[in-house]
């Protein structure tokens, strides 16, 4: 996927881990959001743990963000 300047980028700890490598992520802002592992990071096998602090690509249209790299 190509980034383009529409796509947002932040910052959060993985308060909640779920099924299906979902997370629940706290951002910096205080908002809560639903994450999923970006295909790189689960090809790779990377493992996310909770407390961990992750950067995250958000959805233009308000859903799910991608979790891209583990900080």
């Amino acid at each position: 996927m190509v980034r383009t300047e529409e796509t947002k980028e932040a910052l959060g700890t993985v308060t909640e881990s779920l099924p299906n490598a979902l997370f629940r992520v706290t951002l910096e802002s205080g908002e809560e959001i639903l994450a999923y592992l970006a295909g790189k990071m689960r090809l790779h096998r990377i493992r996310v743990l909770v407390g961990d602090r992750v950067s995250l690509v958000l959805d233009p249209y308000g859903g799910r963000a991608r979790i891209v790299r583990r900080l």
